[in-house]
């Protein structure tokens, strides 16, 4: 789908952008979209750690699989 956009698409985006937003916004809309990304970024590494830290059936915080690795299934 990108294979085909040239400098100048990518010019005539950012003309189109400008007009739409006008000059002085686009510090302010980046500065947000910078924000937002941040914020989403720290949630799905908190995300993350709350699942490899819940609680299993067991009631240990451990990792799923054996406990220990030299026992053979």
């Amino acid at each position: 789908m990108l294979n085909n956009l040239t400098g100048w698409h990518f010019l005539i985006i950012l003309v189109i952008v400008l007009l739409l937003f006008g000059a002085p916004k686009l510090p302010g809309l980046a500065r947000s979209l910078g924000q937002s990304m941040k914020i989403f970024k720290n949630e799905i590494k908190s995300d993350k750690d709350e699942t490899d830290l819940a609680p299993h059936a067991d009631g240990s915080t451990k990792a799923a699989g054996p406990s220990d690795p030299t026992t053979k299934s």
